[in-house]
């Protein structure tokens, strides 16, 4: 059996009840590529991805995605490919749009059970945040992972427990002035960033934000069986 490991560990009951969730997933890098297949990985049966990018070899260190042969290609179609390998029967949805306010309710055309928010596009987390809040769906929503070396310092907590993360204040910030709720959980890193070397902006490991995707993974995978009180 494809998930007989999982369900040796949580039952047949609770396995099913899995199976019956639908997961939406927005952004497929660093975070969320790694999320989305821990999530695929776990059994679920319905998952939508949204992300509007395609690979670039600068991906590659970092994207589970980002192979010299999926170079150029979408990233939700490369997603969907690798989640329909790992279980030929997931009813895989893609999304290759950029979220905005005029289209955030197109991707929530159907019951959700739990968002996770993986991009780095400050007004469009706080428009799928506002969404999340104003309809009561579950959520996690990724903080920053570039310039930073050690995923041990990474944790999981609500928005108004955050520290050290430039994006988490900057996430903080915005939806004070948006009038949402600061308990939002995120998974962010404790770890001051570090100023790259190189000649680009953004540094980044493979080890980081991926252990940040698999952190959002486990989080809704424990919440949605009501597994442990995170």
């Amino acid at each position: 059996m494809r998930f007989n490991r999982t369900e040796s560990l949580i039952g047949q009951n609770l396995m099913e009840k899995l199976q019956n969730h639908t997961i939406l997933i927005f952004g497929i890098g660093g975070v969320g590529s790694y999320a989305c297949e821990a999530i695929s990985r776990s059994g679920f049966q319905k998952i939508i991805i949204v992300d509007d990018d395609i690979v670039d070899i600068s991906n590659i260190n970092r994207q589970l995605i980002a192979l010299d042969d999926t170079i150029g290609l979408p990233k939700v179609e490369v997603m969907k490919q690798r989640i329909l390998n790992i279980n030929p029967s997931c009813e895989v949805l893609t999304f290759m749009e950029r979220v905005d306010e005029k289209n955030i309710s197109h991707f929530f055309s159907q019951k959700i059970d739990f968002v996770l928010e993986c991009i780095d596009d400050l007004k469009a987390k706080v428009e799928i945040a506002a969404y999340a809040e104003k309809h009561n769906i579950p959520i996690i929503a990724s903080m920053g992972f570039a310039n930073k070396t050690h995923p041990e310092l990474i944790q999981i907590s609500s928005l108004d427990k955050t520290s050290v993360c430039p994006l988490a204040k900057a996430y903080r910030y915005a939806f004070r002035n948006s009038g949402l709720s600061l308990k939002i959980p995120v998974v962010f890193s404790t770890e001051e960033p570090i100023k790259p070397v190189g000649n680009v902006t953004l540094g980044s490991t493979a080890f980081v934000p991926s252990s940040a995707g698999l952190l959002m993974a486990s989080y809704v995978f424990n919440k949605l069986l009501k597994l442990e009180d995170l």
